[in-house]
């Protein structure tokens, strides 16, 4: 197990009803809100009016910086820093999922980028460390954006679509109850996203994290029994709960405590697909996910111990030939995501092969993949993508 430092400075509160300390979180901050929210979900299902009550009740100035993309980009946090600089904010809200608080992050760090190049600020955020303070009310179980520093920002002009660490929000509202609403589509592609997030630290070279393991482990467990049960019953609140906080610790570093870093493959695999294609993040992971396990499977035998151990350990499977278990617990994941109805081919997305080496090239800039649980090279990845179509 290897050392490691942690710090999440977010405010959690979670629950049915914890909107109720919505001004009392602003509030701390200043009295002008920059409200950011995506394409009108929260209007059809009425907590855009709950959130503007609770803010004219308690006298705050609004801003709106709405039409926030499921693949936020770059213009959207161009137009969200000019509001900022315009209104004098002081607090940035975001009400919405992962794409909405990804770009309210970028925003509150655009407000003080001293540059021009907004872009230029995304390729080098890890760097800027002043940032406006950010409150959030979730309404969808993927990302955990909610309790990370991270975000992803697309810029569609270059084909480019970069993660990097912004600011953690300053408080985050987990309301299980604004799920009830996410379509069974978005409700599997992001379960999907959540098991990605911790796929990505579970195949790594440490073999001796037993408490990130348990946590990986009893995640990945959740995440499929909760989500067949959101597909079929929308508003059991127990499964988007579970769903909920899965995301949270999925993505916040904890299951990876003590593990060696992996670069997260799959992650920068899809996306330059989501760059190419503006596909939906959680289904392009899943279908490469499948495709990527068993490259690597076939390419290093030396990786057959993790995989039997996640089949035994989360697909419940048994055997005594560790290479057959090994492909059978990816086979089983397979069947999974198919049963929830992700699409698990490119070609069902209208995606070709036109773009994969350049795509690969990106992926891998600079070698990034060299350290990855199996390294990748230009050429792996390519045959990643074409075993996707």
């Amino acid at each position: 197990m290897l050392n490691f430092k942690h710090d999440i400075p977010t405010k959690l509160y979670f629950g049915e009803g914890q909107i109720k300390k919505l001004a009392s979180s602003l509030e701390r901050f200043g009295k002008n809100v920059l409200f950011v929210y995506g394409g009108g979900s929260i209007k059809k299902t009425g907590l855009y009016d709950e959130v503007i009550k609770i803010l004219k009740e308690n006298n705050f100035n609004v801003t709106e910086c709405d039409g926030v993309e499921p693949n936020p980009r770059i213009t959207t946090v161009e137009r969200g820093v000019n509001l900022c600089k315009k209104h004098n904010i002081d607090v940035v809200l975001a009400v919405g999922g992962g794409s909405t608080i990804d770009c309210a992050k970028a925003i509150a760090v655009g407000r003080y980028y001293e540059g021009d190049d907004l872009w230029e600020m995304v390729k080098t955020s890890w760097h800027l460390a002043k940032a406006l303070p950010l409150v959030d009310i979730l309404t969808l179980s993927a990302t955990g954006s909610e309790f990370d520093a991270g975000g992803v920002i697309t810029n569609m002009d270059t084909n480019e679509k970069l993660g990097a660490v912004y600011t953690y929000p300053s408080v985050s509202i987990c309301d299980p109850t604004y799920t009830f609403s996410v379509s069974k589509y978005q409700t599997a592609a992001g379960s999907a996203d959540i098991m990605s997030h911790i796929f990505e630290g579970y195949f790594s070279r440490t073999m001796d994290s037993d408490l990130s393991d348990g946590i990986a482990e009893t995640v990945l467990k959740s995440v499929m029994k909760n989500c067949k049960i959101a597909l079929e019953e929308p508003t059991n609140y127990s499964a988007r709960a579970n769903l909920m906080a899965d995301a949270s610790i999925a993505c916040s570093g904890i299951p990876e405590y003590g593990k060696k870093e992996t670069g997260w493959p799959c992650h920068a695999m899809e996306h330059e697909l989501s760059a190419y294609y503006d596909i939906t993040h959680g289904v392009g992971l899943a279908i490469l996910t499948i495709r990527w396990m068993r490259h690597i499977l076939n390419k290093d035998v030396t990786v057959t111990e993790r995989f039997v151990k996640f089949a035994r350990n989360v697909m419940g499977l048994e055997g005594d030939d560790d290479r057959t278990l090994a492909f059978a617990g990816i086979d089983a994941l397979e069947s999974y995501f198919k049963e929830t109805g992700i699409p698990m081919t490119l070609c069902e997305l209208g995606i070709d092969d036109k773009h994969f080496e350049a795509m690969a090239a990106h992926a891998n800039v600079d070698g990034y993949l060299k350290d990855a649980f199996v390294a990748l090279t230009n050429e792996d990845i390519v045959e990643i993508y074409k075993a996707c179509l």
